[in-house]
């Protein structure tokens, strides 16, 4: 592939539900432009794009993958982005990568959640985007009821610049407005406008035209003077308003039947923009601190982001957009957040799993770096006498967690390392221990998404996983005073072991943990044993005495006891605190605690009766709902033990179009009728784990 100019560039994201026809649209676009020889199909599992294990296993794109293709003198690099909410990371870092996108909507489903999704990130990054009406030759495929669920479920101009000629078996081709042609077939043979559609084609045209004239100022002067616009300039009208987002723009194909593909990439060409374009980004310079600039120059100072990893044994993958410079093979650049030297060996561009040598690559155009050590995603390369750090790629927090736990010693001694090489790829996992209940913690985006990183790691580095729920972390505490007597006393004949303590256990406010107060007079326990009593106890509380969790809030005060002049010891008053725990706390009304989170929760308002209903059905108390727009946000706490599944079931609940967030809030006491089930559970637990 050879090299171009700026310009000549156009790095596009595809987005949309899951199943709208990204891979499709990307497959068929691969073929028309002749860089692929034959046309491949999700469901055979041959399309470029999918070439994961698990994206043939499941006939769903899991990451992203770039697609650079030739067309009429330019370089188009496809970035097709997975539409499953689990993997919405994926469209995330494409999105940074890209300079405009088409959001394909399945012209039988409408606007779907993984549509609605994919548009507020649009939004969120002000990416100039425009609308495929894609599936155009599917059974139920219906143009006009499509694009009025996209003007329903959005704001914004769109305006037809394609209108479809025939639908679902009768699918023909479409009718390209501006040029005033019909593109017919899967070469896209020109010809006349179907005479059933020259009155819709008119009425459309003028709409079409109205939008390009708001586009720019001189223009919309000629066309309110009533002067007809040429061709050239309703293109360069449209190409500023969709720039702007003035104009959203709709377009009509079918990929699996070839049909409005030509004319799809003719319109990438005139009215997406290039990456000269669109409003520049800005970098900071951590050695000045000031914020720059970067023009998509050539020439000017180096500036590339990595955007994508992918890790194998071997090494890793390393994708990055360059937005600034020149970046060269086995060149030396620096990493400005590691503050490394990385050293480049042969650059690439990547078509699916194939690999393009290529020897440079300018402002504008995206590659692959292979193995570099000190670099990870979001991280930018640039010149050591001149470092720039373009701005962190914002990803949405993981809502699902899971606990990990290695099936053999062998996996055991590889999990650490294979997780971490799993992070550098996916930085929507989060891997954490948990203190309390001993658990590694994996989090991520889904069900889904976790059950992939679990098979990456075992197909990619060996090590097989038992994946469970997460244990609650539960406490222990008391209600009520008590004075408990402690005393160890054992005679062997030789020098025997005695320590005698009186202790008080008294409940203390939640969030106290334990305190430990000396109250002895007189000496009746000799100081130097007054620091074992404590020890003793701080050795106990971790084993409560009701299910064998932590004891917490409450207070021990050592007020009395004896020694023997002879077989005292630290161990024996270790011991009699011992006992004096186990055999007082029964006494004192212990409870169990649970943790209780604080959730807040946005769905749309259709769903907030619902949603608030299963708050209470999960013991959970709503604390406020506020309005914002077409959006209910609800605040509540629930006990974390309900809410160990809540990304599955909200997703349910909502068809996906709800998303929550949680934070720890306090403990609170378990409700009696339920301690016991925890009780029994938690002993067979610790059996099952002595056995």
């Amino acid at each position: 592939m050879k090299e171009y100019p700026v310009e000549s560039i156009r790095n596009v994201v595809l987005l949309g539900h899951s199943g709208s026809g990204k891979t499709s649209l990307a497959e068929a676009m691969l073929f028309a432009s002749g860089a692929t020889t034959r046309l491949g199909r999700v469901e055979e599992g041959t399309a470029v794009s999918d070439f994961e294990p698990e994206e043939l296993r499941r006939h769903i794109s899991v990451s992203a993958a770039v697609l650079p293709l030739e067309w009429k003198g330019h370089k188009i690099n496809l970035i097709d982005a997975p539409g499953y909410t689990d993997f919405s990371g994926e469209a995330k870092g494409a999105i940074r990568a890209a300079d405009a996108a088409l959001l394909l909507v399945d012209a039988s489903a409408g606007v779907e959640v993984g549509t609605e999704l994919a548009w507020s990130y649009l939004e969120e990054d002000s990416l100039p985007h425009a609308i495929v009406i894609a599936k155009m030759d599917r059974e139920n495929a219906r143009f006009e009821p499509a694009l009025a669920s996209v003007r329903e479920a959005f704001h914004g101009n769109f305006v037809t610049l394609h209108l479809p000629i025939g639908a679902q078996h009768d699918f023909k081709g479409v009718v390209d407005l501006v040029r005033h042609k019909a593109y017919l077939g899967d070469k896209g043979q020109v010809g006349d406008i179907p005479a059933d559609l020259k009155a819709q084609a008119e009425q459309a045209f003028g709409s079409l035209v109205e939008a390009a004239a708001e586009g720019n100022d001189e223009l919309l002067m000629k066309y309110l003077d009533g002067e007809t616009l040429t061709d050239a300039e309703v293109d360069a009208g449209l190409r500023e308003a969709t720039k702007s987002g003035k104009v959203v723009p709709v377009f009509v194909v079918a990929g699996t039947a070839q049909k409005g593909i030509q004319s799809l990439l003719d319109a990438i060409l005139t009215y997406l923009p290039s990456p000269k374009d669109v409003t520049p980004r800005t970098a900071v310079n951590p050695a000045t601190g000031d914020t720059e600039t970067l023009k998509a120059d050539a020439a000017g100072p180096l500036a590339a982001q990595v955007f994508k990893t992918v890790a194998d044994p071997y090494g890793k993958l390393s994708y990055f957009r360059v937005f600034s410079g020149t970046i060269h093979s086995d060149a030396r650049v620096w990493n400005t957040r590691s503050n490394a030297e990385e050293r480049l060996g042969q650059l690439h561009i990547r078509r699916g799993k194939e690999q393009i040598a290529v020897d440079k690559l300018v402002a504008g155009d995206i590659g692959v770096a292979l193995k570099l050590d000190n670099t990870q995603t979001g991280d930018t390369l640039g010149d050591r006498g001149h470092p720039l750090q373009v701005g962190p790629i914002s990803y949405p927090s993981p809502l699902f967690m899971a606990s990990l736990a290695p099936k053999t010693k062998t996996d055991l001694d590889k999990m650490g390392s294979a997780l971490q090489r799993l992070l550098e790829e996916d930085p929507t996992l989060k891997v954490r221990r948990d203190p309390e209940t001993g658990e590694t913690i994996i989090e991520g985006m889904g069900d889904s998404h976790v059950d992939v990183a679990v098979r990456k790691m075992q197909q990619k580095f060996g090590v097989n996983l038992d994946v469970g729920v997460p244990k609650v972390p539960y406490r222990e505490t008391i209600t009520r005073n008590v004075q408990q007597h402690g005393r160890h006393k054992k005679q062997s004949g030789g020098r025997g072991q005695f320590g005698d303590v009186f202790i008080r256990f008294e409940p203390l406010e939640r969030g106290a943990g334990f305190e430990f107060a000396d109250e002895v007079f007189g000496g009746s326990v000799p100081r130097q044993y007054i620091p074992a009593v404590e020890k003793g106890l701080r050795e106990v509380i971790d084993s409560g005495i009701l299910a064998g969790y932590p004891t917490v809030d409450f207070k021990a005060a050592l007020y009395d006891g004896s020694a023997h002049p002879v077989d005292s010891s630290e161990m024996a008053f270790k011991l009699a605190a011992h006992l004096a725990f186990k055999e007082g706390l029964p006494k004192a009304g212990p409870v169990l605690l649970e943790p209780v989170m604080r959730v807040n929760i946005i769905v749309p308002s259709q769903y907030a009766g619902d949603i608030m209903g299963d708050m209470n059905h999960r013991r959970g108390r709503v604390l406020g709902i506020d309005q914002q727009g077409t959006k209910t946000v609800i605040e509540a706490e629930v006990p974390q033990a309900e809410m160990m599944r809540y990304a599955t079931d909200l997703r349910s609940m909502t068809q996906g179009r709800g998303i929550y967030n949680m934070e720890f809030a306090r403990y609170e006491e378990v409700p009696p009728h339920q301690t016991q089930q925890i009780i029994d559970a938690r002993k067979k637990e610790l059996a099952e784990e002595r056995a």
